[in-house]
C-alpha cells in the first residue's frame, strides 16, 4: 500500500486534483449499484454485465466499484500472503469490504471472470520515494479488446497516512502506460511487465528503465503463448524467467520456492493419479480375469462362440498391460508411492503369470477337436475317474 509522508502532502494534493478521468458517465453508473446486489460476485458482475457492453468500460467498472467501496485493511497489511485461497479472500473481502493488495486483486479477478475478462494476478513489488518496499505487492493485467492492459486497484483506492487508510482515488492506476508503471511497479515474472526490454531487479533498484541495447521481448507473443501452456508448463517457465531476472530480495527468493513448490505439488499429483490409474486397471484385470476362471470352472457354460471366449482373456491383457504402462509413465516417485508401485509391480507379475496359464488353456482348447474338449476341464486319477 501507499504512504503519504507529510512535508510531501500539499505536493500530492496538487498533483491528486490533477488525476481526471476520462470514464465519467461509467463510473457514475457503476456507483449507482444497488447495496443488494454487491453482496456477491454474481450480483455485482449482473450489474456490471447489463450496464455495459465494451470490455474496456467493465474494466472501468470493476475498478470504479472497489475502489469506491474496498477500504485498505491497515491492521493487517504486514499479513501479506500472495499464495491464500482465492475464493477465501474474495469472500473475506465482500463480506468486510476492506482487504490488502491480493484483496483487490482476488476480487478484481473474479468480478472479471464474470464478465467475459480476461485477468490474471500480478505478483511482484514495489517502489516508493526511490525506495524498494519490502512487502510484496500484487496487481492485474487484464486483456481488453486485442491489448493487454495493467490495473492497480490497491494504489488507486487511496493512500495510508499518519496509520489510516485515505480513500482517494488514483486514475493513473487504472490502465497507465507500462513504461511509467515499471517505475514504481516490478513484477517477479518480467512476462508481465509488458515491455519490449525488459528490467532486471537490479535496473530497478538501480532506477534503470529498459534498454533498446537489450534483446527485444515479445511480450505479446509469449502472453499469447502462455495462455495456451499446460499449468506445469507455466510454472517452469515463470520459474526461469524468474530466476534469470536475478533473485535480489528476500520476495523473489520467496515466490521462487514457491514455483518450485508447486511444480513439486503437480509433479506429485499426477504421478499419484498415473498411480491411481495403474491401480483401477489393476483391479479391472483381476475381476476380468476371476470372471473368466468362473466360466472356466462352469467348462464354459453357458455356450459362448470362440472368438468370445477369446476375448475374454484378451481383455485382461490389455488391464493388466494398461497397468503397467501407468506405472511406466511414474518419474521421481515420492518414497510412498515408490513402495506402493513395487508392490503393485509385484501383484502385476503374478497375475500376468495367472493370466499366461489361462491363455495357454484357452490356445489349447481351440485347437482340441470340439468333441473332446470338454475332457480339457477334468483331470484323471490312474483308476480313470474325472476329477473336476
Amino acid at each position: 500500500m501507499r504512504f503519504k509522508i507529510l512535508f510531501l502532502l500539499l505536493l500530492c494534493i496538487s498533483l491528486h486534483s490533477q488525476a481526471q478521468t476520462d470514464y465519467p458517465s461509467v463510473d457514475q453508473i457503476a456507483l449507482r449499484l444497488p447495496e443488494s446486489e454487491s453482496k456477491t460476485i454474481n450480483g455485482i458482475a449482473a450489474y456490471i454485465n447489463s450496464h455495459f457492453n465494451t470490455p474496456d468500460d467493465k474494466a472501468r467498472a470493476i475498478f470504479c466499484w472497489i475502489t469506491h467501496n474496498i477500504a485498505y485493511d491497515v491492521e493487517n497489511m504486514y499479513k501479506v500472503n500472495l499464495y491464500q485461497n482465492t475464493n477465501d479472500i474474495v469472500e473475506r473481502t465482500l463480506n468486510t469490504r476492506k482487504g490488502i493488495c491480493m484483496s483487490y486483486t482476488e476480487l478484481f479477478n473474479a468480478i472479471a471472470a464474470k464478465t467475459g475478462l480476461k485477468s490474471f494476478a500480478v505478483q511482484g513489488y514495489t517502489k516508493q520515494n526511490n525506495k524498494v518496499d519490502i512487502l510484496p505487492h500484487a496487481w492485474n493485467a487484464v486483456l481488453i479488446g486485442l491489448e493487454w492492459s495493467l490495473i492497480d486497484a490497491t494504489w488507486g483506492a487511496g493512500y495510508i497516512q499518519n496509520g489510516k487508510f485515505v480513500r482517494h482515488i488514483e486514475n493513473r492506476n487504472f490502465k497507465p502506460n507500462p513504461r511509467q508503471f515499471i517505475n514504481t511497479h516490478i513484477p517477479f515474472d518480467p512476462l508481465w511487465q509488458m515491455l519490449d526490454y525488459t528490467v532486471t531487479n537490479q535496473d530497478f533498484y538501480e532506477g534503470k528503465t529498459g534498454s533498446a541495447n537489450k534483446k527485444i521481448f515479445n511480450y505479446k507473443d509469449s502472453l499469447s503463448e502462455y495462455q495456451t501452456l499446460p499449468e506445469s508448463k507455466q510454472l517452469s517457465d515463470a520459474s526461469r524467467r524468474v530466476e534469470a531476472n536475478g533473485v535480489k530480495n528476500a520476495m523473489i527468493y520467496e515466490h521462487l520456492q514457491h514455483l518450485h513448490q508447486q511444480l513439486e505439488y503437480l509433479h506429485n499429483y499426477k504421478m499419484t493419479d498415473l498411480f491411481n490409474q495403474a491401480v483401477a486397471h489393476y483391479n479391472n484385470g483381476i475381476a476380468l480375469m476371476n470372471q473368466f476362471i468362473n466360466y472356466r470352472n462352469n467348462q464354459f457354460n453357458p455356450k459362448k462362440e470362440d472368438k468370445e471366449i477369446r476375448q475374454m482373456v484378451d481383455t485382461v491383457s490389455i488391464e493388466l498391460s494398461a497397468s503397467q504402462s501407468r506405472l511406466s509413465e511414474i518419474q521421481k516417485p515420492d518414497a510412498q508411492t515408490a513402495a506402493s508401485i513395487t508392490q503393485l509391480n509385484k501383484s502385476l507379475e503374478q497375475a500376468t503369470a495367472g493370466m499366461n496359464e489361462q491363455k495357454a488353456f484357452v490356445d489349447k482348447y481351440f485347437k482340441t477337436g470340439k468333441l473332446f474338449r470338454k475332457t480339457l476341464f477334468y483331470k484323471y486319477t490312474l483308476m480313470g475317474i474325472p476329477v473336476r
